[in-house]
């Protein structure tokens, strides 16, 4: 059988990207090296630049996926009916498991915005803020209607994803909840904190 065109460049991107991932949230993107990934890799540091034209541009990606990913995981768990608390719930239920499934991604996208040069941080947080607005709108939405009791949407709205993400902080799949049992409890207590449940 005749081998994929390209097949193995994109074997060695995905193993470049998942082993950057695992160097930087272990010790950290400044501290992390070209040659170092490298090794991990298995290929010579210089092979690196074929992908990457630099280490920044590399964290670039990495993040910038993340973000890209997490938008479009949301569109395609958006509910149809337009009912802000079923909307509420799909966002809290998508949010923990693309987390929960992402775990270095998330780390490393939480930590290293500082490691971005100004205008790569102004693109990443452009994305963070289109996929907040999301949830803001969905809060407002429910306020306007009376099925939420909100005195600031903003607020509430940075208190729900510093919530939900930080599930990524002790999550253990092999403890006693399963992602879709926290999940569940996560979608209960935000509720709750809308004045909802």
């Amino acid at each position: 059988m005749a081998r994929t065109a390209g097949s193995d460049g994109e074997k060695t991107l995905a193993a470049i990207r998942q082993s950057a991932l695992s160097l930087i949230a272990r010790h950290g993107f400044e501290a992390m090296s070209m040659r170092q990934l490298g090794e991990r890799v298995g290929v010579q540091p210089a092979a690196l630049y074929r992908y990457f034209p630099n280490k920044e541009a590399l964290l670039f990606t990495l993040m910038e996926e993340h973000m890209t990913g997490l938008l479009a995981s949301w569109e395609n768990a958006k509910p149809e009916s337009a009912d802000p608390t079923a909307q509420l719930s799909a966002f809290v239920r998508n949010h923990i498991h693309f987390h929960v499934e992402r775990r270095l991604s998330t780390h490393v996208n939480n930590m290293e915005l500082r490691s971005l040069s100004p205008e790569k941080l102004t693109h990443i947080l452009r994305l963070r803020a289109a996929y907040e607005k999301e949830l803001r709108q969905i809060l407002r939405d429910g306020a306007e209607l009376g099925r939420f009791r909100i005195e600031d949407v903003t607020l509430t709205a940075m208190a729900i994803i510093q919530m939900i993400t930080g599930v990524i902080a002790w999550f253990r799949p092999d403890e006693r909840l399963s992602v879709r049992e926290v999940a569940h409890n996560y979608h209960i207590m935000t509720m709750r904190l809308v004045g909802a449940g």
